[in-house]
């Protein structure tokens, strides 16, 4: 047995030799194995891993939720194993479905988990008072949290798990599903916790962007720790191996996939206009080997953390890539045609406007982003533009139908995955491609062929008689797309396709919108993780139901550049429209 891990005045947590199997179906899954690691005194530290990599588990372990099988941990001195109710009242843990009560108002929720956390009643409202001005959400202490935005929900969710400031913080994913504005807040209240009132703080996260503000990060895959130390660390193995790359020659996207699995070649992704990519060795790639008679330009950069993630994890397991094109060998017709029209579109409830006077088009084979802050009418525009919900004013055409008299003729065409991916969750991977491709109307030999086509393509062979609630995120994604494509749509509606995956799921998933892109299927997106809007031909900003910018992500920085240049990100280009228009509001 793994000796007892010593504290130290420096750290908070530490395991050694930590094991968690789960049995289950006459199987097990051992979700960590021999895991070692510290946590260091008053810093944020990041763990970060693909799905199913075991972040989860080892958090619900560092809280005494779950009991290891093998090894030690210790929390605050305290043994875990032996005393784990101690271990909560040192600790507060947010999960990543943090359990808020819609049906009661914000108040209401702050009073049901001072009461679980045993907060005074005399000190309740100072630190109601303190944190509702820390969170922004003074405001609404009467609103039903069931009402509040995504961003606000999570606020009220840290809020909650803040009142009796802790000494060890939790959090599994906080920002995830929230939009840059919500997700910049949560960190000013993270960081002013660390800061003000020396929280150590423990934070899983799928942005790498934000692995790169913690003080050190805890790298682990298939449940071992495979590596520990500052962010920079990791970068630093990379440096002479990364490099933008154009060519006028060729659309960025096919630049990408030719240069995806070529030999010398690790990871190559859509970077703005360019085509980031990172090499196996030191030393400007040989393009005239990998691009004959393509003229391009080399640019070296320096590395970021996610160039150095996918490095590490590629070496460890080499996913295998897509299986050919997204779709079957039947052709879509190109062209610039125009295959979604909206023209000053509303949607009302009751006195409240989702959607005010949109007006945008989008032409076939394009990839069009839709982009906002929580609450900014984008699922409602996705829902009006699939015949899901019908519009109160103005004009909507998809693939030549208008909606507001042919939505069944419009949705045959249409293929939509939505935020929650509206997986059976009780049926198996098979059993689910069977009912939506029975839902779309395949039949015989047609629907089993286009169900082998799902499992083959999407590699869930080995998962197809798997409960679908019991896959990991970046399968239920791979499912779900699956699903939306039975009966090889023209349209892709994708909701939020990508929240909470880690960067080799979105990898796979974009490299299958890219060849569906090629081949002339249209694809509309909404998505809150702005590295990935950098992939859309075109995208727009929404807030409060408008369009606050439409063009080229490119266009978009520049609009809102300043006496530097254009904005340095588009994330960066996104808050500064939407507060902005805050201000102007």
């Amino acid at each position: 047995m793994a000796a007892v891990p010593a504290i130290d005045g420096e750290i908070v947590l530490a395991a050694a030799g930590l094991t968690k199997t789960f049995t289950g179906h006459a199987q097990s899954t051992t979700a960590l194995h021999d895991v070692n690691l510290k946590v260091r005194r008053g810093q944020i530290t990041g763990l970060i891993g693909p799905d199913a990599a075991g972040k989860t588990t080892f958090m619900r372990l560092a809280c005494g939720l779950l009991l290891p099988d093998a090894g030690e941990l210790r929390v605050m001195g305290l043994d875990v194993s032996a005393e784990p109710l101690a271990v909560q009242q040192v600790v507060r843990y947010m999960p990543q479905r943090f359990g808020l009560y819609e049906d009661l108002s914000v108040k209401e929720n702050l009073d049901l988990y001072a009461d679980l956390q045993g907060l005074a009643t005399i000190e309740r409202q100072t630190r109601y008072d303190e944190l509702m001005g820390l969170t922004g959400l003074a405001p609404f202490m009467d609103r039903l949290a069931g009402r509040l935005s995504g961003g606000m929900k999570q606020k009220l969710g840290l809020a909650c798990v803040l009142l009796r400031p802790p000494r060890l913080l939790l959090l599994d994913e906080p920002t995830v599903g929230v939009d840059p504005v919500s997700r910049r807040e949560l960190w000013a209240i993270v960081n002013r916790m660390v800061r003000d009132a020396g929280t150590s703080v423990l934070l899983s996260t799928a942005y790498l962007d934000e692995a790169e503000r913690c003080a050190e990060v805890i790298l682990v895959h298939e449940g071992r720790v495979i590596g520990q130390g500052p962010p920079a660390d990791f970068q630093r193995e990379l440096t002479g191996r990364t490099y933008l790359i154009t060519s006028p020659g060729l659309r960025r996207r096919v630049l990408a996939d030719r240069l995806t699995g070529a030999t010398g070649v690790l990871d190559a992704v859509l970077q703005g206009d360019r085509v980031r990519l990172v090499t196996r060795k030191s030393g400007p790639p040989d393009l005239a080997r990998m691009l004959p008679g393509v003229a391009t330009q080399l640019e070296p950069v320096a590395p970021r953390f996610e160039d150095a993630f996918v490095a590490r994890i590629k070496h460890d397991t080499q996913a295998r890539p897509p299986t050919g094109p997204a779709r079957s060998d039947r052709a879509v017709p190109k062209g610039a045609d125009t295959v979604i029209r909206v023209d000053h579109l509303e949607r009302r409830f009751g006195d409240f406007y989702a959607v005010r006077e949109l007006s945008f088009e989008v032409q076939r084979g394009e990839v069009f982003g839709l982009l906002g802050a929580n609450g900014a009418g984008k699922s409602t525009t996705f829902r009006m533009l699939c015949g899901l919900l019908p519009p109160t004013g103005g004009e909507l055409e998809v693939a030549g139908v208008d909606l507001r008299y042919a939505p069944a003729k419009a949705r045959a065409r249409i293929g939509y995955m939505a935020q929650r991916f509206s997986l059976y969750r009780d049926l198996t991977v098979r059993q689910n491609l069977t009912f939506f491709a029975s839902a779309y109307g395949l039949t015989g030999q047609r629907r089993s062929r286009r169900i082998e086509w799902a499992l083959e393509h999407f590699q869930l062979e080995s998962y197809a008689d798997v409960d679908s609630d019991a896959l990991p995120l970046g399968f239920k994604q791979r499912l779900a797309m699956a699903a939306a494509l039975m009966h090889e749509p023209d349209i892709l509606f994708l909701d939020e396709p990508t929240s909470g995956v880690d960067p080799l799921a979105r990898r796979d998933f974009w490299q299958r919108i890219n060849a569906l892109a090629e081949s002339g299927v249209t694809v509309m997106v909404t998505t809150h993780f702005m590295e990935e809007a950098e992939y859309c031909d075109r995208l727009a900003i929404m807030s409060a139901g408008r369009i606050l910018a439409l063009g080229r992500p490119a266009e978009v920085r520049a609009r809102t550049g300043d006496a530097h240049g254009p904005a340095p990100s588009l994330e960066e280009a996104f808050i500064r429209l939407v507060e902005a228009e805050a201000v102007a509001a």
